[in-house]
């Protein structure tokens, strides 16, 4: 069984993608919730309950080709730092985190496969890869759910498809979704459009973390909201459909920016660019800013094409529990924002000056001197 700290050792493949999609498209993710028929639901079961489900559960997950050498722990068997830390990499819920006894998680070696047992349904199944890769990640959490299947009894209807805690949930159980990196349509004050646009569409638009957090570092997640009355491969092409449309819409309006008024792009990467080489104390909110405009400094080619890597390891690092587990205590508030801060200067250490290529310097309207 994997240590939390050798699991922590270990890169998560889906943050170091370098495909044509990830300037835009950061992650891809397929989740499904099942529950065991006949069994109460975790919201309404007793702690013994849960405990006895989570006993018969984990074994079956542990057992699985994809699961060898697994880290597999109950949560409460975890520190708060620890399950936070989980939090941030997306493996876990923030509202698994906040279970109690008879709650466990069981995450493979590279990060792109994980399990939530006793969440708000028995199990959440979850696949993560880097780039636009939704069809990737469904094939492979098809792949888990039909072994397991052959072991356990899901609760399910013919008529309504798989029962789920939560109503949304119901029918496929499936949630697609989809982290975006958009500063061009935000600097551009176009965002709020395409939200309108896909919320049309019956798609939701949230923050980094899902339902009820704000867009941080101009990251945001499209998903579906419904899992009844379509097919699982419906949904999936459905959202791919709309995730294409934003992506491009977001590689025009970064087009756009430059073509228009590319002194203002340039000020704001350069900005960044100082701040994180030489701040010594910072916020996460400000941190993820300046990370992200550094980030599409990138795409545009002012630096090199690495930096995207660089990047998004430092998106996951930086974040309060990652901060903590580094310094191997509690750290207050002003402590995290130095600490944060540090660890920037030094990952940045090797980054050269921004070039800015697209800035034509000489003003051909100016009439020439007299």
């Amino acid at each position: 069984m994997m240590r939390f700290s050798t699991l922590l050792k270990h890169p998560a493949d889906w943050m170091t993608g370098a495909d044509s999609d990830s300037a835009v498209v950061l992650t891809s993710r397929i989740r499904l919730a099942r529950n065991v028929c006949e069994t109460p639901f975790p919201g309404w079961a007793r702690k013994e309950e849960r405990i006895e489900i989570m006993s018969a559960l984990r074994p079956a997950i542990e057992e699985l080709p994809e699961m060898k050498d697994a880290f597999s722990h109950q949560l409460s068997e975890l520190t708060s730092v620890q399950k936070q830390v989980l939090v941030e990499r997306h493996l876990i819920s923030r509202e698994q985190a906040a279970r109690s006894e008879g709650s466990a998680a069981v995450v493979n070696r590279n990060q792109t496969l994980s399990v939530m047992i006793n969440e708000e349904d028995h199990l959440r199944l979850q696949s993560i890869r880097s780039g636009l890769h939704l069809q990737e990640a469904y094939e492979l959490i098809t792949q888990v759910d039909e072994q397991l299947e052959k072991t356990l009894s899901y609760a399910f209807d013919h008529e309504l498809g798989y029962l789920t805690a939560c109503p949304t949930n119901l029918g496929t159980g499936l949630r697609a979704s989809a982290m975006l990196h958009l500063p061009g349509l935000v600097i551009s004050d176009h965002i709020g459009q395409v939200i309108q646009a896909v919320g049309k569409l019956g798609l939701a638009v949230r923050g980094i973390f899902g339902e009820g957090t704000e867009s941080l570092g101009h990251l945001f997640q499209i998903s579906n909201q419904s899992t009844l009355g379509e097919s699982e491969q419906d949904i999936i092409d459905r959202l791919e459909r709309v995730i294409r449309k934003v992506r491009d819409h977001e590689r025009d309006a970064r087009l756009k920016l430059v073509e228009d008024d590319p002194q203002m792009i340039a000020d704001k990467i350069g900005r960044a660019y100082g701040m994180l080489k030489y701040a010594y104390v910072i916020d996460s909110k400000e941190a993820l800013t300046h990370l992200s405009l550094i980030r599409l400094g990138a795409d545009m080619g002012c630096f090199p094409k690495e930096t995207l890597q660089l990047c998004d390891a430092l998106l996951m690092d930086i974040e309060p529990a990652h901060l903590q587990h580094h310094a191997k205590r509690k750290l207050s508030p002003e402590e995290r924002d130095t600490l944060r801060a540090e660890i920037i200067r030094s990952r940045l250490q090797s980054l050269p000056t921004p070039v800015i290529n697209f800035i034509n310097h000489t003003n051909s309207e100016e009439s020439p001197p007299a």
